[in-house]
């Protein structure tokens, strides 16, 4: 449906009672596989250096501004300098098998008055990539987005050359909304920018699917899934 104003000019749609989202708490999310909770220097930066050394080639670097960090103590002492603050607020992956810290993401460009928020700086190490565990942690920050902050927009944004990132993204449930050329400069070179969105009248959708992909019976003894999450998010957006 198509709106315009008292000049006849086409508008945006009304949004009348909309009240600025919240603002990310600092307390844990939990679901059956992880917990999310804030980044601490003591409680997860041995565990998350240990489990990012795996990747010997340092292949989880690749595309975030920063990293690798050979030693224990740059990784603290970027985790001090970096990954502290509110905006960005990192959060680590904790297996609930092993309860170590095995991978980290963060909420970013929180914007409380348009109801938009980014997930960005994502590692997973080798011990959370390809695992139920991955994904739903994602679920429950989208949960958090949505659910209990009241957004209205959710963004993922990753380097255009990062196809692994841009099929996440569809995976997930995002939608391409186009590429931003060359929008930053890191580590030495360009990078042209893909953005990503899942927005508030999208969620419900997708909020069955992820809820149909995680139950236990979901999977086989193997590990491996029945029905896939990208079949279930195409079918919530109408793909």
């Amino acid at each position: 449906m198509s709106h315009t104003n008292d000049l006849g000019l086409p508008v945006g749609f009304p949004v009348p009672d909309w009240t600025p989202a919240k603002r990310p708490p600092r307390t844990p999310m939990l679901g059956r596989t992880c917990r999310l909770e804030p980044l601490d220097i003591d409680k997860h930066a041995a565990d998350l250096h240990a489990a990012n050394m795996i990747d010997k080639e340092h292949r989880i670097w690749t595309y975030l501004g920063y990293g690798s960090f050979e030693t224990e103590d740059d990784y603290r002492t970027w985790i001090k300098a970096q990954a502290l603050g509110d905006d960005p607020l990192f959060h680590a992956f904790i297996d609930l098998e092993t309860e170590k810290a095995v991978g980290v993401a963060s909420y970013l460009r929180i914007d409380v008055n348009a109801g938009s928020i980014e997930t960005g700086h994502l590692n997973y190490s080798p011990l959370l990539q390809r695992t139920v565990a991955a994904t739903e942690g994602m679920y429950l920050m989208m949960a958090r987005v949505f659910d209990e902050l009241g957004n209205r927009r959710y963004e993922w944004k990753c380097d255009n050359a990062n196809a692994r990132s841009r099929r996440t993204a569809e995976r997930l449930g995002f939608t391409f909304e186009g590429v931003f050329r060359q929008c930053l400069i890191y580590k030495g070179r360009n990078r042209d920018t893909a953005w990503f969105s899942i927005i508030d009248t999208e969620w419900p959708a997708l909020k069955e699917a992820y809820q149909t992909y995680l139950v236990p019976e979901n999977f086989n003894d193997d590990g491996s899934q029945k029905v896939s999450l990208a079949s279930l998010t195409a079918k919530a957006l109408g793909r």
